[in-house]
């Protein structure tokens, strides 16, 4: 199941969780145009729980994403903040973190992330 709640307080958040439906990925797609679109200033909270990798159909589009994207991205948004249950996260933020210029962190719970969102200005 994909979500996206784009909040008054300056919060977005995009969340992947269980069940898996067919159309998640397309949701997902669909959710980073409406993340794009933001005018920002914002941060950004992606809770990806149980979510199962893009097809290779779907990470070309995310990459394709990725580069239209990115002076976008990098004007309105001020912070990611990933929730990866039940992993270090080491990696999504050395990947993550060379796609835009504002600080991306990866935090194996909910709590932790929003505790690091808050402290950024929005």
């Amino acid at each position: 199941m994909v979500t996206l709640d784009i909040g008054a307080d300056g919060l977005v958040l995009l969340r992947l969780s269980p069940p898996r439906a067919a159309e998640d990925e397309a949701a997902y797609l669909a959710a980073l145009d409406r993340i794009a679109a933001q005018p920002g200033p914002f941060v950004l909270l992606a809770s990806f729980s149980g979510h199962q990798p893009l097809s290779p159909a779907g990470e070309r589009a995310q990459a394709l994403w990725f580069k239209a994207t990115r002076a976008q991205m990098n004007a309105a948004c001020r912070a990611l903040a990933m929730v990866r249950p039940g992993e270090t996260g080491a990696r999504s933020e050395e990947v993550f973190g060379k796609l835009w210029s504002f600080p991306v962190r990866a935090f194996a719970d909910e709590a932790a992330a929003r505790s690091f969102l808050a402290t950024v200005p929005r």
